[in-house]
């Protein structure tokens, strides 16, 4: 009997020793990964300017037609103002997109330049580097956010929401960013170099046009209608906009939950499967 509980009080001393390390290992790749988005800021800017680029173009040159055309828009006096509510939570979910494209970039970096054969040769959680990627660009993700958002406030943005619809709002900017991330961890891994990890997650950035994000799937052709209320950017926007205005998302926010988790989940194990046959090229 004292040797059982010996052993069973000697091995959760080591899972937790496992754990603080692995703790302490990734803070140390988090902040590898922090300083090198400081030292290279153009590339946080650009995450920014483009989502920024694209919110002032829809607004100010396609708004007034745009949001003529949306439910109830031919009685509003102000069509620019309508499609900015229309339209902004389709830019957010873009602005995570762009952050993913540049995690991606850094990942290959990376995986090509043999820091990743260096880091396997060292004393540290095994998990750690993908970890500090991970948690960089969560946090570059939320400054991301807040910055469109600002953007988006200071052209007259107001959502109506209540603080609990604005918090769902967070937590599924922030489910989405976990999401996109482990896609982008592992297409960084998986492309083999800088180059075409740069291109592989274009598709994120591309796919919320064809979605609810613009336009009401209404307005679509038959087709095209049926593929932007199947794929995963039309609950996600749509339940972002539904807190944001303060209204019920109903099963949008199931579906959006459900894409979010199974994209991550997926992601996560073949950014694991592909971290452990990296080799520098």
């Amino acid at each position: 009997m004292t040797t059982t509980t010996t052993t069973s009080t000697t091995t959760t001393t080591t899972t937790t020793a496992a754990w603080t390390e692995g703790i302490r290992d990734s803070v140390t790749m988090l902040r590898r990964n922090l300083k090198h988005l400081i030292r290279y800021p153009s590339l946080t800017l650009m995450i920014i300017g483009m989502p920024v680029v694209f919110l002032l173009l829809f607004v100010f040159v396609f708004g007034g037609t745009m949001g003529a055309g949306l439910p109830g828009g031919a009685g509003s006096l102000d069509h620019r103002s309508d499609y900015l509510h229309y339209v902004t939570p389709a830019i957010l979910v873009m602005t995570v997109a762009s952050v993913a494209n540049s995690t991606a970039i850094v990942v290959a970096k990376d995986a090509t330049e043999g820091i990743i054969d260096r880091f396997r040769t060292m004393p540290i959680a095994r998990s750690a580097p993908l970890t500090g990627h991970v948690l960089a660009a969560m946090l570059q993700t939320v400054f991301a956010v807040l910055v469109v958002l600002a953007v988006a406030m200071v052209l007259g943005y107001r959502g109506g929401g209540s603080l609990a619809g604005w918090a769902g709002a967070a937590g599924m900017i922030l489910l989405l960013g976990v999401a996109v991330t482990w896609l982008s961890v592992a297409l960084g891994l998986a492309s083999g170099s800088v180059e075409a990890a740069s291109n592989a997650p274009l598709p994120l950035i591309l796919l919320p046009f064809l979605s609810s994000g613009f336009v009401p799937t209404d307005s679509m052709p038959t087709v095209l209608a049926w593929i932007a209320e199947h794929q995963p950017f039309t609950p996600i926007i749509e339940t972002l906009r539904a807190c944001l205005e303060g209204r019920d998302p109903g099963s949008d926010a199931w579906w959006a939950i459900g894409w979010c988790v199974l994209i991550a989940l997926v992601c996560f194990r073949w950014a694991c499967r592909v971290f452990g046959r990296v080799r520098a090229v």
